[in-house]
């Protein structure tokens, strides 16, 4: 299962607010919605969480066997 627990701790330590995410860096409301239930989501999105917050993927994502 990937598990997006890293990203909310690197949005906090970049001060960056999920209202950035959506009306800043144009990810949805609805895509906020299913990161935080850790749903699927496309590359497109991981690549524009990265960018904005100056990380590297394993900053915001993880693999666990569940």
């Amino acid at each position: 299962m990937i598990r997006f627990d890293k990203l909310w701790d690197t949005m906090k330590k970049r001060g960056v607010s999920t209202y950035t995410l959506r009306e800043k860096c144009g990810i949805d409301s609805k895509t906020v919605r299913r990161l935080k239930a850790n749903e699927n989501t496309e590359t497109k999105t991981l690549d524009k969480l990265c960018a904005v917050l100056h990380c590297r993927i394993e900053d915001i994502m993880e693999y666990t066997e569940e």
